[in-house]
């Protein structure tokens, strides 16, 4: 089958690799149907995390057709319409059973990786190096789906690919970050990141009860599109200085909540984001954390910091005393999708939230490197690319 392949630092290649097997009773198949780029996948195309090796498929965000099951499979059929969770989770070891699914002890068989560098094991996940258990992407015609009746999930009838897709990572993860942002009735939340995520978090505040949403970025599509579909009030940190302007939008008091939905490779202005990007670039330090301090600076006194945004090991000069001396709550992680995601159909299927309007580009598999250059460069208003695998069938 045709897959779309790393090969070197912001180098992809479209390859034949082998189709995928059943290798475990609890394994299936899916044809995939559509599968997105995603930010987290720019760390490892830039050269970001390591343990990615050439020839590994990319891919963790998808959704397709069943076309074999494992004997012990219950919950599905071949030619079921499935969307499936980015993150692998076995649904029955501790903290599977706490619907803490991203940190399941049993999806990585490469656990010895990150407990290098992280002190402890992590859940699996599709298409994201081998410190997450190697498992091949999903930017390919056919997956492997292990666990399946714990990590795919059934699409209601009469609901559309466009509608659906993102339910599988974009939309449990900006829905897990308001959800760890503590909101109540009245909340101001700030979101730091008007991509994809960031959209979700935005959508997902107002579905959780807060009275303000304040986001935040640099691209002036996307802060429009903040405007427009997530109903957010917007600033352009290259317009404005960010910490002054939610001050002065909140009476002084800072956000309740701020979510940053950016991660180890955030943007920024001035001599801060010089030295972070020069320390980066010699790899002298792992992640660009401008967002992060400016989350802990504008945080209220005694509010809530929620991290989405994906870091890889170690960040300079975090303000650990404006966090400590204002009593601030920390919560982050990977996203718990099995958690969330039958709730996010429910809502899609009732109209409460689209993310339709994400996919702003629809591509096939060989046209994989121009879609992630598209998307990394920001060109034509792109919000998402979103690769139909079956189209690469007429492309030999």
């Amino acid at each position: 089958m045709k897959a779309l392949c790393y090969n070197s630092v912001k180098d992809l290649r479209v390859e034949n690799v082998p189709d995928p097997e059943i290798i475990s009773p609890k394994d299936m198949i899916v044809r995939v149907t559509l599968s997105s780029v995603c930010g987290s996948d720019l760390h490892i195309i830039n050269g970001f995390i390591p343990t990615v090796k050439a020839g590994d498929v990319l891919g963790h965000e998808f959704m397709g057709g069943v076309v074999e099951t494992g004997r012990d499979v219950k919950k599905f059929v071949k030619g079921d319409r499935v969307v499936v969770a980015s993150v692998i989770a076995c649904g029955e070891c501790h903290y599977c059973n706490q619907q803490s699914y991203s940190l399941c002890d049993n999806t990585n068989p490469n656990a010895y990786l990150p407990e290098k560098m992280f002190g402890d094991t992590l859940a699996g996940i599709y298409g994201y190096t081998h410190a997450f258990g190697g498992y091949a992407g999903s930017h390919a015609q056919y997956i492997r789906v292990p666990f399946a009746d714990n990590g795919a999930f059934k699409v209601p009838e009469g609901l559309q690919d466009d509608s659906v897709i993102f339910c599988s990572d974009a939309f449990p993860t900006g829905y897990m970050a308001a959800d760890m942002a503590n909101i109540k009735p009245g909340s101001v939340v700030a979101v730091w990141g008007a991509g994809g995520v960031g959209q979700m978090a935005m959508q997902s505040a107002w579905l959780l009860g807060a009275e303000r949403v304040i986001a935040i970025d640099r691209e002036a599509y996307r802060l429009r599109v903040a405007k427009e579909k997530s109903k957010a009030e917007t600033l352009n940190f290259t317009e404005v200085e960010v910490l002054e302007a939610l001050k002065d939008l909140t009476g002084g008091r800072g956000p309740d909540c701020c979510i940053d939905a950016v991660g180890m490779e955030s943007s920024g202005t001035g001599i801060g984001y010089a030295y972070d990007k020069a320390k980066q670039w010699a790899r002298m330090e792992n992640d660009r954390p401008l967002v992060l301090r400016d989350a802990i600076m504008a945080c209220r006194k005694g509010g809530t910091v929620s991290i989405v945004g994906v870091y890889s090991g170690f960040a300079d000069k975090i303000p650990m005393g404006a966090a400590m001396n204002k009593a601030l709550t920390f919560k982050m992680g990977q996203m718990h999708g099995p958690k969330y995601i039958p709730r996010l159909l429910d809502h899609v299927q009732n109209g409460d939230v689209d993310p339709s309007f994400l996919v702003t580009h629809k591509m096939g598999l060989h046209q994989g490197q121009q879609g992630y250059d598209m998307f990394t460069l920001k060109e034509d208003n792109c919000m998402r690319v979103v690769f139909d695998p079956q189209k690469s069938l007429q492309h030999g």
